[in-house]
């Protein structure tokens, strides 16, 4: 899928600012890029999560988007993330260079 499609489906974990109930789980800076995590969790596993990022960025939000959904289930302690399910995802976008380094970026808030 190309980035602009997802954004066309509508970003589900997007906010303004953090949700009420919910934690910072982590934030990252590279550039002019950054995002901001946020975590509900319920018995040691996360329920869900948002993340709020510089909107000039639409791949770095395509990806903490995809990725929130993915973080829903785990537990803080053990999160993993596939990066080739993600890029694979996002296989027709064309500067795979850039894709690989928002999901680094993502992956720098995470603490994984």
């Amino acid at each position: 899928m190309k980035v602009s499609e997802y954004h066309k489906q509508g970003l589900k974990n997007f906010v303004e600012e953090k949700p009420q109930g919910y934690e910072v789980f982590g934030e990252a800076k590279e550039g002019v890029h950054k995002i901001v995590c946020f975590v509900n969790e319920e018995n040691g596993k996360i329920v869900d999560a948002k993340f709020n990022s510089s909107k000039r960025c639409k791949k770095l939000m395509a990806i903490a988007d995809l990725v929130c959904e993915k973080l829903k289930g785990q537990s803080r302690e053990s999160i993993k993330i596939d990066d080739e399910k993600i890029l694979q995802f996002f296989k027709e976008e064309k500067e795979k260079d850039k894709m690989i380094n928002r999901l680094n970026i993502l992956k720098k808030a995470l603490g994984v």
